[in-house]
């Protein structure tokens, strides 16, 4: 636990294992209690997570655990104290973010250095992996988010194609879903037709107003700008000079996805985002998302290095560690992974 008013010099008492402890000396103390967090708790939560111990005396902090968990501890209480130095607030959100980007991974830039800025907000990754996906969002014409929910898939291929739309690389913004609860038969629902798709297409309106002022997506909409409509409304079409996504892509047939990766037109980026563990369709009809990945990870045609197109298409695959939503989400989805490897084991 974290310790307030430490007894002895830090830095020169032995911790443990007799190592030393590592010093950390911050020049405001106003701030610290933003930092530590009410009670303690963020030091408390990289405690648990590294394994270190941190003892408070003043404005000067005591790291104490192996070498490499200290200088983590130590880059991560830097980094928060950086952002409340500038007047951004920490919350137990941001010491979540700053533990996932400490762990090993390929993908080292800062959250700085890969971002989306939007009308409303800076959008920086929170993740690793959401850290390759920023970058393949930025750089390929068609990129598949894979994965659990919590993870950002859907946030940030909507904030990717606001920043699109907004620098003027594309005119249009098309949103889609499949209505698979409805069968795509929406007609005995009540209201107009945006009273019917509005249920099946509500997160990516949250989404837009987190980017957008709300009489920007209002105009936007009318103009026909940014285009809201169910997966079935894209059959016959072709989209050009659009970012086109398509959300909750487990839910498509195979004969769906088909369809709608044809429909990619001329200076225009896909964005197909799912999660293979949460499909609704009837038993025994396959995901059309399965049948599509395993075409492109067969197709010696798109995926050979030598083939011009090779870059141009991204399959990022987000994991449990993922997750950006409350902590207990992450325990719950990894129990839920447990339990069906548990099942494959016993029935193989």
């Amino acid at each position: 636990m974290a310790r307030s008013n430490a007894t002895g010099t830090p830095s020169k008492d032995k911790g443990k294992g007799g190592l030393a402890p590592l010093s950390l000396i911050f020049s405001d103390n106003h701030i610290l209690p933003s930092l530590f967090g009410e009670q303690d708790s963020h030091l408390r939560r990289i405690e648990q997570d590294l394994g270190v111990t941190i003892a408070s005396r003043g404005n000067q902090l005591a790291i104490e655990g192996r070498p490499e968990s200290q200088l983590t501890t130590k880059q991560i209480l830097e980094s928060l104290y950086n952002r409340l130095a500038k007047g951004q607030m920490v919350t137990m959100a941001d010491v979540e973010t700053a533990l996932r980007m400490s762990r090993p991974s390929d993908n080292k830039p800062s959250r700085g250095q890969v971002a989306i800025r939007t009308k409303r907000k800076v959008i920086e990754p929170q993740s690793p992996t959401q850290v390759s996906y920023i970058q393949a969002l930025q750089s390929a014409e068609l990129v598949f988010g894979i994965g659990p929910a919590g993870t950002g898939k859907t946030y940030l291929a909507v904030a990717s194609a606001v920043e699109s739309l907004l620098n003027g690389a594309v005119s249009r913004l098309i949103l889609s879903r499949p209505a698979v609860e409805a069968g795509e038969r929406l007609g005995f629902l009540p209201g107009d037709l945006r009273d019917k798709i509005d249920p099946y297409l509500r997160p990516l309106f949250d989404a837009l107003y987190d980017m957008l002022p709300p009489d920007q997506i209002t105009r936007r909409l009318e103009s026909g700008e940014i285009e809201i409509a169910p997966l079935a409304f894209m059959r016959g079409r072709t989209l050009a000079n659009s970012v086109i996504i398509l959300d909750e892509a487990q839910n498509t047939t195979p004969s769906q996805m088909k369809m709608f990766l044809t429909r990619l037109g001329e200076n225009s980026r896909m964005i197909i985002t799912g999660d293979p563990s949460q499909i609704d369709l009837p038993n025994g009809t396959q995901s059309g998302l399965h049948d599509a990945l395993d075409a492109i990870g067969q197709s010696d045609r798109l995926q050979s290095p030598k083939s011009h197109m090779a870059n141009q298409i991204r399959i990022i695959r987000f994991e449990a560690g993922d997750i950006v939503r409350h902590r207990l989400v992450t325990e719950i989805v990894m129990a839920y992974e447990e339990r069906d490897a548990a099942r494959q084991g016993r029935q193989g």
